[in-house]
Formats: C-alpha cells, sequence, structure tokens
C-alpha cells in the first residue's frame, strides 16, 4: 500500500505523520534536506556551533498517535441522559450533572438543541448570559486555535469573556515586573541574542526550580537541548536548585542542591547576606539602576522591622541548605560570569508557583541586579531561547490579530464583542454561585501593570448574569484552585445549560448538558510557526527557543 506522510504540530515540535488508508502508523522528527537553507553558526572559544539539521520535538509530540486513538477520545455528540429540555429553563435535574449518563446523538441534533438554547437564554436574558472559556493551551493553530475561531465565534455572537490568570507564572508575573517594572513578554526577561552571549562568556548557570529537558521551552520541543551540551563542552558549569534532583539535573548538575520547597526566598536572602558583607557586589551598577537599596540591604543585614540578619546559618535553619554550601554558591556566583534563573524564561519555574512565590521571584530579580544583570555573561537567562533569529522573516503567530496574519488575512475585520461585562476564571464558580463578584484586573497578556486597578463587577450594572457556560479543551478539575466549587457550580440550576467540547472524555466533560467532540492538530488544516505564539502579549519572539524557524502545515 501507498505511504502518505503529512506534517503536523506547531507546538511541541514539528513532526511526520505516516499513514497508510488513512491509519497513522508511525512518527517521526522532521529531517531537513540539501533543499532547506543552512543554519546559523556561533563562534565561541575557538569553536564553531551549529544546530543539527533536523527538528527535535518534545517527548510528547511523538506520542500522538496514542492521544489521537486514546480509549478515551469523545467520538460524537452526547446529550445527558436526563436533560430535560424545558421552555423556561427550571427542573433540568442540574443536580444530577457529573454522575448522569449520556445518550449518543447526531450533529443535526446536538448543535441544533445548542442553537436552541443559545437563542432562548440570549432573548431572555441578553447577550451577556452566555459566557465561554477555553483551557489555557489547545490544539495550537493559526485557523482553528482559541484566539482565533473560537474567540471570533463568540465575538460575533456576543458574550461574557472569562479573562485568564497567569496560571504558568502566578508567582512571577505579581512579583518580578513589580520589581523590575518589566511587564512584556509576560514579565519574562528579553532573550535576544543571549545564547550567543552565553556561550562566548558565560561561565555559571544557575539552574533553578529548572528542569529543561523535561518542561522543554515552553513550546519549541527540545529544540534547546543540544545547546546546554555545547555549554557543558566548553567547561561552564551548572548548578541545580531543586527540591528534587530532576531529570536534568541527574544528567548535568556540578552541583545539587535542595531546599526545604517554599524556602528559596531564603536562600535567596542568605546569598544577599554574603554578597552584601563581603562587599561582592556591582556598587556602581546598583548606584545608577536601583531604587531604595539601603533599605533593602538593611532588612537583609538585619537593621529592618524584624531585626533578623539574614546570616547562611539562618538561612541554613530556613532551607535545610548547609551554610558553608550557601556562602559557596554566593561566592562563585559573585566571582564568575553567571547566567540563570527559574524555569522557562528564566521566571516560570514552579518555585514561583509554591505559596508566597512572589517574594522569590523578587528576590531572584534583586540577585541578579546586584551582580549587573545585562552585562556580557550575566544576565537571567536559562538556556532555553535567545538563538540567533532572522528578524526579516515575519509569520503571524496565534496572538496576533487575524487580519496581520500572512500575506493574505483570514479575516479583513477584527471581530468585537459588544459585550464589555467581564469575568475572572479562578473565580467563575463564586460568580455564578454568589451571583455577584467584584475583581481587579483586565487580563495578564501584554498589559501594563497599571491594569490591576481596575475594577470590574459581576453583573456589570445594566447587565444580567450568565446562565450558559461553553466550555473548550482541557479540565479545571485538579488545576484550578478549589475545585470543588466548579463542581457546585455545574450542579447549580443558575447554568440552565452548559456544553463542553473536547478530545478526551475526562472529569470536567461529564458536568455538561451537550458533549461535542473536538479534532487534534492531527485531524484538521491548520498553519503555524514553530513556537510563534505572536505579539499579541503573550511571549513576544518566542521562537528564539528553537534553532530553526519552521512553518507547519498541518494537513
Amino acid at each position: 500500500m501507498a505511504e502518505k506522510v503529512t506534517h503536523s504540530i506547531c507546538v511541541g515540535g514539528p513532526i511526520a505523520i505516516h499513514t497508510e488508508n488513512g491509519v497513522i502508523r508511525r512518527i517521526r522528527p522532521i529531517v531537513f534536506d540539501k533543499n532547506d537553507p543552512p543554519g546559523w553558526v556561533i563562534k565561541a572559544r575557538g569553536k564553531e556551533y551549529t544546530p543539527n539539521r533536523k527538528a527535535q520535538p518534545a517527548f510528547i509530540a511523538l506520542t500522538e498517535k496514542n492521544r489521537a486513538y486514546s480509549y478515551d477520545r469523545i467520538r460524537y455528540p452526547m446529550i445527558r441522559e436526563d436533560f430535560a429540555e424545558t421552555p423556561d429553563g427550571k427542573n433540568r435535574n442540574t443536580e444530577n450533572r457529573g454522575k448522569s449518563g449520556y445518550r449518543r446523538a447526531t450533529w443535526d441534533e446536538a448543535l441544533d438543541l445548542v442553537a436552541r438554547e443559545i437563542k432562548r437564554l440570549q432573548t431572555k436574558y441578553g447577550k451577556e448570559t452566555i459566557t465561554a472559556c477555553t483551557g489555557s493551551h489547545h490544539s495550537w493553530g493559526l485557523v482553528g486555535y482559541k484566539l482565533s475561531t473560537f474567540a471570533r465565534f463568540f465575538r460575533m455572537l456576543g458574550y461574557t469573556e472569562i479573562k485568564d490568570n497567569p496560571d504558568s507564572w502566578e508567582g512571577f508575573t505579581w512579583g518580578a515586573p513589580h520589581t523590575y517594572g518589566y511587564y512584556w513578554r509576560l514579565g519574562g526577561t528579553e532573550a535576544f541574542d543571549l545564547l550567543e552571549d552565553a556561550m562566548q562568556n558565560v561561565e555559571t548557570m544557575i539552574m533553578w526550580s529548572h528542569d529543561p529537558d523535561t518542561t522543554r521551552g515552553g513550546y519549541a520541543g527540545n529544540e534547546s537541548t543540544m545547546w546546554r551540551h555545547w555549554l557543558d563542552d566548553m567547561g561552564v558549569q551548572f548548578i541545580y536548585i531543586d527540591p528534587y534532583n530532576n531529570f536534568s539535573s541527574v544528567k548535568q548538575a556540578d552541583k545539587w542542591l535542595a531546599p526545604r520547597p517554599g524556602t528559596d526566598a531564603a536562600l535567596c536572602e542568605g546569598i544577599a547576606y554574603v554578597w552584601l558583607t563581603e562587599g561582592s557586589y556591582d556598587k556602581e551598577y546598583i548606584a545608577k539602576h536601583a531604587h531604595r537599596f539601603d533599605e533593602w540591604a538593611d532588612y537583609i543585614l538585619g537593621r529592618g522591622a524584624d531585626n533578623m540578619p539574614k546570616t547562611p546559618l539562618w538561612a541554613e535553619r530556613e532551607t535545610g541548605i548547609p551554610a558553608a554550601d550557601i556562602k559557596a554558591l554566593a561566592r562563585r556566583w559573585a566571582s564568575t560570569k553567571t547566567m540563570g534563573g527559574s524555569g522557562l524564561r528564566g521566571g516560570f519555574g514552579g518555585v514561583c508557583r509554591t505559596a508566597n512565590g512572589t517574594e522569590f521571584a523578587r528576590l531572584m530579580v534583586q540577585l541578579f541586579a546586584m551582580q549587573g544583570m545585562g552585562k556580557p555573561g550575566q544576565n537571567i537567562w536559562v538556556a532555553t531561547t535567545g538563538a540567533p533569529m532572522d528578524y526579516n522573516f515575519w509569520f503571524g503567530g496565534y496572538s496576533d490579530p487575524l487580519s496581520q496574519i500572512a500575506n493574505q488575512p483570514i479575516a479583513d475585520n477584527t471581530a468585537v464583542n459588544s459585550v464589555t461585562q467581564k469575568l475572572y476564571r479562578p473565580n467563575v464558580p463564586d460568580a455564578i454561585l454568589d451571583g455577584h463578584y467584584e475583581w481587579y484586573g483586565e487580563g495578564f497578556c501584554g498589559g501594563g501593570i497599571d491594569l490591576e486597578f481596575t475594577e470590574n463587577i459581576y453583573p456589570k450594572p445594566g447587565h444580567n448574569k450568565v446562565h450558559m457556560f461553553w466550555r473548550y479543551g482541557g479540565t479545571f478539575m485538579g488545576t484550578m484552585l478549589d475545585t470543588n466549587k466548579w463542581v457546585r457550580m455545574y450542579k447549580s440550576p443558575e447554568l440552565e445549560f452548559v456544553v463542553n467540547q473536547d478530545i478526551h472524555f475526562h472529569g470536567e466533560a461529564r458536568f455538561a448538558d451537550v458533549i461535542l467532540p473536538a479534532c487534534t492538530n492531527l485531524e484538521r488544516y491548520d498553519i503555524g510557526e514553530l513556537c510563534n505564539s505572536g505579539n499579541g502579549g503573550y511571549q513576544s519572539h518566542s521562537q528564539t527557543g528553537n534553532s530553526w524557524q519552521i512553518v507547519v502545515f498541518q494537513d
């Protein structure tokens, strides 16, 4: 039988899909041939480095066959068995959501029901009565992603938008940007050309709450793995700080330090104490760039409100790391050209997601500032982004306005939502169950720090409450805060109608009245550039996590 090879996935790395009669037989990375352009070359310390001539996808991308053929795929529309389509939306047995069975339905039956409910609810309550939300990430592409087709449909319909919280870097976004004033790129530091800078200058890498060979460079697959091998080859010393001797640390660490979970801020303060008492920080840089440094230094030295010197011995009692190791870490950091940070892009590590993770985020920025952040070989950078890039080449990312993508616009006019009422994702259940909720903020992607002083009230004066919820992609059960309240929300008669659309029949789908299937990336036409999330406030120029700029047509 003839074998057909197609290509797919623009997140996690592009892959070649081998099929026979429409059935996936195998998946492999894409290997470049002589017709593809040459790679960049970095000259550093008497050697030349250039990337492998193949894509290096994440391990998860190579399992897409299993995902597509999973036993728990949603293969056809389903309607809750005891759902009653009452004309007033009452007596619908909402208390049985989550435990009722489902019956198979045709697409026509399911979509007709959904359409009737949308018309009924918006006629009775107004356009704002519908709300809709996607998972944080779901089947990337410029055509079928949450910020394209999904958003366009609901904006044309008119709905109460749910604003995301920064679930991937919560502590960092509320800590670091308020310390160094940088909120672009989600507050993650700028990575332009830092791979070349590091290869030419860096001597020590601080990998704090960072497991790059597991978590990868964000969307970039394992493109950056080779870079860290190059740094090893040059004799760069890697220090991993993590309660667990993680996958990357086992292979690469020259030194592994294991603080008690949640005590990383104390370790930062112990390091700062050594630098302040030994004078081993960049005084000229601090004098030029820092504000209220003397007040902060007094706190570290024990002359502040708590009257507690943050000595290495004090930090040992807090973290469990011997004071001698803390001193050695501080002195190595101060005496060599050092880069590092926490997690992807230098600031999104798990330590920032612990209780009081904001304090670590602030302190991490302060430590790098004390050593002259931004000087050659001295920056927040964790060896996952910052490859050489041709910025003359532009291909739209998913967060770019649709009318700007590619040479031919996908949409001549961006759809504008006629409803100004909003909800905030972690507190959607509170709003539905209590009937009233107030919060500050206007979303987090690319917005200024001042936006957190914007007050939002639900229901907005002159607006009605939400009575329909359309969930698409992923599950919040076990990932959002206090998910028991999500269960109570779904069982509430306040939600007269619930639709869930997804690839797999997971926990949250079981609380819907109507369940609709969704496609994997292998099952739809789409296009996108590997790791390019666009300039809409997400991670502008995130494709610097790749060794190659690759545009994938999913067919």
